[in-house]
């Protein structure tokens, strides 16, 4: 067990024979906000600074021969995968509608997944084959989450390839400013000033309870949480971080301050964040405030009925994604989320891509940037100077299934 301090900032080890990764976070009040330094104004803001590409590439002619454009998707191809499954239905749904309707000048565009189980280590190399094999491939669809798109930007930063990414709303793929990387959600800080600003009506520093885990997005989302807590002069009374969701582990639903709390944060996955809630109402009925986790099907699926009183960003919108559903359960049995809909609306969003630019990758790239804004059933594509759309979340909870947005947000 570790104990943080929150107001110190500084960590502490207690015996080896604890309950392993259990953080016991205890607060002051009044003491929340971070430390006050002078304020100087950047010689460039990385956020605001157009990053155009003016590299080679423009003059190449395009290749003759080819039978079919080849869309690298780094992501599981395996329709039964709990959170990445409904993502490839999706983006082949889209794939067939585009070739039923003409292809890409004619030719037809295919999908070509590539994944592993260890996608930073066999996962990174079959993208690099692919990248540099014969016939190209002219663009890269990344759809999971933050990790593989960090991934697949790291080689395609080095091939001057065009990326999408349509699942993860990690905001630093963008910032390593390469002119071709795209981002189709609104990133973490529109997300969390919302949840931020809806919980400092609530509650005040101290009384509420933060449960976390440990993956990458999670830890990005909590970072970016943090801050914007901070700036409200909030910090919960206890931080519990799960990372192995053992019995041992979970042992902290038993502690009497859940008993006094008025609020909890869940910041988790969406398989962990609906476990971790089947756990937490039966000890606490107050209000949960959630990442857009909660509204996976993952979720939705495994804890809606128990959700009660839930809040969280969606980074959709409501309308959209739920008429995509319809057409996307009429298709494959069974209701899409935000994610699936963001996906299948990128595959389109390339397809035009490749349509107006021809198969060049650096024109393609261009195509991304002026084909910006984009509508789509998750709702518009319109980039910022670094690639991220611009859309903003809209505050929403879970009723009878269903995405509703929370009423005079």
């Amino acid at each position: 067990m570790r104990l943080r301090n929150e107001n110190s900032r500084t960590w502490g080890a207690l015996g080896a024979g604890a309950l392993p990764l259990l953080l016991m976070t205890a607060s002051l009040a009044g003491a929340a906000g971070p430390p006050q330094e002078e304020v100087r104004a950047p010689h460039v803001g990385a956020r605001q600074t157009p990053i155009p590409y003016h590299g080679p590439g423009r003059e190449e002619p395009e290749p003759t021969g080819l039978t079919e454009v080849i869309l690298g998707y780094f992501g599981p191809a395996d329709p039964d995968h709990p959170e990445g499954g409904d993502l490839w239905l999706a983006a082949r749904m889209a794939e067939e509608e585009v070739n039923a309707a003409g292809g890409s000048r004619g030719l037809p565009i295919r999908l070509q997944p590539v994944w592993a189980d260890n996608p930073w280590g066999t996962g990174v190399a079959r993208v690099a084959r692919m990248v540099y094999s014969d016939p190209p491939v002219w663009l890269f669809l990344t759809a999971l989450d933050g990790p593989s798109s960090h991934l697949v930007a790291q080689v395609v930063a080095k091939a001057r390839l065009p990326m999408v990414n349509s699942g993860a709303t990690d905001r630093t793929t963008n910032l390593a400013k390469v002119p071709f990387v795209f981002g189709c959600l609104p990133g973490e800080p529109r997300q969390v000033e919302m949840l931020a600003r809806h919980l400092s009506g609530d509650v005040a520093d101290g009384e509420f309870i933060l449960i976390s885990a440990t993956d990458y997005d999670s830890r990005v989302f909590l970072d970016r949480l943090r801050r914007a807590l901070w700036r409200r002069g909030l910090a919960p009374a206890f931080q519990f971080e799960v990372d192995r969701m053992t019995e041992a582990e979970l042992d902290f639903f038993g502690h009497e301050v859940f008993q006094t709390a008025r609020a909890v944060l869940l910041v988790a996955g969406a398989v962990e964040s609906a476990s971790l809630m089947a756990r937490l109402r039966r000890v606490f009925q107050g209000p949960v405030y959630a990442t857009p986790a909660a509204a996976r099907r993952a979720f939705i699926e495994s804890a809606g009925d128990e959700a009660g009183e839930l809040i969280f960003p969606f980074p959709a919108d409501p309308a959209g994604v739920e008429a995509f559903s319809a057409r996307f359960s009429a298709r494959f049995g069974r209701p899409a989320d935000f994610a699936a809909a963001q996906t299948y609306d990128s595959v389109l969003l390339i397809a035009e891509a490749v349509r107006r630019a021809g198969l060049n990758r650096a024109r393609i790239g261009d195509a991304l940037w002026e084909l910006s804004p984009w509508e789509g059933f998750a709702g518009r594509v319109e980039w910022d100077p670094v690639g991220q759309n611009t859309r903003d979340p809209v505050l929403a909870t879970l009723r009878d299934g269903r995405v509703v947005p929370v009423a005079g947000d």
